[in-house]
């Protein structure tokens, strides 16, 4: 799995042989069957999370239930819960898998006597931040501004690669609409 991890660093920055080891040395190999949990609500996350293979989803669960989806992590995606990697709070999202999925994860520590160590992975990782909140910035407003129709249509514009990978249920969650209303969109796009 690391070698996975490897060729993502390296098709993004130039990496010596040293700080090769060195990131190597702090990397954990985890796999997870489909449905089984990388983090609970109530827990508080400590590492840095990237994922190999396979696919997981963040979500929270309302009082009623209900399953609210914030973000799919197909492969060279991060994933975890930054509010409790950064405040050592428990978390109030959940972590788990669509389909098994490998991944790399590194202790906070670790991770960041790294990027102190590498400046230029000190460098990506804030471009990805900054990327992941622009992302973010746009679902709200997505969310607020946009009709159901308007929803799916950006959904499918922006994750082709993962559509068919979702079930229809996770992809109402996660635009924010009914299953019903998925449904119902679904059909009339196919009627046109």
């Amino acid at each position: 799995m690391f070698d996975i991890f490897l060729k993502y660093l390296t098709d993004k920055i130039a990496l010596s042989e040293q700080e090769i080891q060195l990131i190597e040395s702090v990397c954990t190999s985890k796999k997870l069957r489909k449905k089984q949990f990388l983090l609970q609500e109530g827990e508080v996350w400590h590492y840095n999370a990237f994922i190999c293979r396979g696919m997981v989803k963040t979500f929270s669960i309302a009082e009623n239930g209900t399953e609210h989806i914030i973000s799919f992590a197909p492969e060279n995606y991060w994933t975890g819960d930054r509010e409790s990697l950064i405040n050592g709070t428990p978390s109030r999202l959940n972590i788990d898998a669509i389909e098994p999925t490998e991944l790399i994860i590194i202790e906070k520590s670790d991770f960041e006597k790294i990027c102190a160590d590498i400046p230029q992975l000190n460098q990506l990782m804030n471009q990805i931040i900054q990327k992941s909140f622009i992302v973010s910035q746009n679902r709200i407003l997505a969310n607020i501004s946009f009709t159901a129709e308007e929803k799916y249509q950006n959904f499918l514009e922006k994750y082709p690669h993962i559509v068919n990978r979702i079930p229809q249920h996770m992809i109402a969650s996660f635009i924010g609409i009914t299953p019903e209303t998925l449904t119902r969109l679904r059909r009339n796009r196919i009627k046109k």
